[in-house]
């Protein structure tokens, strides 16, 4: 953690911009703009930005098209449950969500044809689709396949035009993955020519991994004009992205380096794959105590839509109540003071201090090819941290009662054919994951922990 938390707070706070104008919904269709912060904007209007490129408003909840909900078909197989997405993008729009982020590759390459079917019933002003050109395996690195990637998205999103265009995950696989994927073949060209004609309105990057890969595009800026950028930030990840993974680099910096050029910024892992709305039992007291109506994941959420460039922020709501929750949060937003700022920069040192496995359920490592459920076993394993159930040794007064949980709740959640005992290693995961964790390591760490378990051991 930052030894001297000042420097945190003065960081972020240089980027809050207190004047800066935020677009509240207003009655009869106007917009009445406001200045962060201004208490008159209490009222329950969702809270815009203003993307400077095209002039658009964009809803600064973003929803992340990532994890639909499913269901079970008549085989049993998990579908998409086509009916609650309808639902849940109604609700939606109707509490004045208007970003909405899918991609070829999401829920098994069906969540873009799910959003084409929920959002062509409303009008299509009414909406800004942003997807991405998701052309990660070698097999699709070649010009006329990530052309057809491309155009198969405007097919299954019912669309003439992509309203925000992103080539996903840049850095992963450094320069060179860069040169294969989209300089070498020529399809930043390509996509550069499509928001020409207007299929593309803007067009931009989500970044993991490499920063010379980041640096190398903003260097470039003046050449391919970045319409937007996409990169990961909470409060964890602004200061302290390189505890959790040495590849990382911290949001401030990236955050910093496109405000300096006035390229929007759209946020995505607000929540780092959940773990920032099931914090440890401790700062959850805490949190409650200063905020007794909010729930823990809309301080991360605040924390996310305060500095002044931001856009959106991206949010997975798989069920109507993350939505129901993160509406709340944001109609209107209310930015962080000083004061919570502080607090949460505290808060991220103690939430390093666990150790949790730095997991963002994105999924990118499945399949396993030894059937292993990668990130359901890293989701419980946190789970049970924070909540206390994983017990340091036979002396703990709790052990007995945390060891029946973590065993017993481990069986719930991942079967026994696709436990962390099965992996042998062999590493396939490990390239896939934006946060570079040793994938096979920490398994290996959980299978013992879980032995030790059954044998009634303390696990120091």
């Amino acid at each position: 953690m930052n030894k001297d938390n000042s420097i945190t707070r003065r960081g972020f706070l240089k980027f809050m911009g207190a004047g800066v104008t935020l677009s509240i919904a207003g009655c009869g269709g106007r917009d009445k703009i406001v200045a962060a912060g201004d208490d008159d904007t209490a009222g329950g209007e969702m809270t815009y930005r203003i993307n400077p490129s095209t002039g658009d408003r964009v809803s600064i909840l973003g929803y992340g098209c990532m994890r639909l909900p499913t269901a079970k078909a008549d085989d049993c197989q998990e579908i998409i449950d086509q009916e609650e997405v309808n639902r849940s993008v109604d609700e939606a729009l109707k509490g004045g969500v208007n970003y909405f982020d899918t991609s070829p590759a999401y829920c098994k390459g069906l969540s873009e044809h799910a959003m084409g079917i929920a959002l062509s019933r409303h009008p299509r002003d009414s909406y800004f689709i942003a997807t991405k050109l998701s052309n990660f395996n070698p097999s699709t690195w070649p010009r006329e396949k990530s052309i057809e990637m491309y155009r198969n998205s405007l097919k299954e999103l019912q669309t003439d035009h992509i309203d925000y265009m992103l080539l996903h995950a840049i850095g992963q696989g450094g320069m060179e993955n860069l040169h294969a994927r989209y300089l070498d073949n020529g399809i930043l060209d390509f996509l550069m020519e499509e928001r020409k004609a207007g299929r593309i309105r803007n067009l931009g990057f989500s970044y993991h991994g490499d920063v010379e890969v980041f640096d190398y595009l903003l260097a470039n800026h003046d050449r391919y004009h970045w319409d937007f950028v996409q990169i990961q930030m909470n409060y964890i990840d602004w200061n302290h992205a390189k505890e959790v993974n040495e590849r990382n680099t911290d949001a401030e910096y990236l955050y910093g380096e496109l405000h300096k050029r006035g390229i929007p910024v759209v946020i995505m892992e607000p929540l780092l794959g959940g773990r920032l709305a099931a914090v440890n039992n401790n700062l959850t007291a805490r949190m409650k105590q200063r905020r007794p109506d909010d729930s823990v994941a809309s301080w991360a959420f605040r924390y996310a839509g305060s500095p002044e460039g931001v856009l959106t922020v991206l949010s997975g709501m798989t069920y109507r109540e993350h939505l129901r929750d993160n509406l709340r949060t944001y109609s209107p937003l209310k930015p962080l003071t000083d004061d919570e700022i502080a607090f949460l920069d505290h808060a991220a040192g103690i939430i390093l201090s666990y150790p949790t496995v730095g997991c963002t359920d994105c999924k990118y490592c499945m399949p396993c090819p030894y059937g292993i459920d990668i990130p359901s076993i890293f989701q419980h394993y946190n789970r049970c941290v924070n909540a206390g159930d994983v017990p340091s040794g036979d002396m703990d007064p709790e052990y007995e009662r945390a060891r029946r949980a973590f065993l017993i709740g481990y069986d719930r959640n991942v079967p026994r054919l696709r436990q962390a005992e099965r992996c042998i290693a062999c590493g396939e995961c490990q390239p896939h994951c934006p946060q570079g964790i040793k994938i096979p390591d920490q398994l290996a760490r959980i299978d013992a922990i879980v032995e030790k378990l059954k044998r009634g051991e303390p696990i120091g």
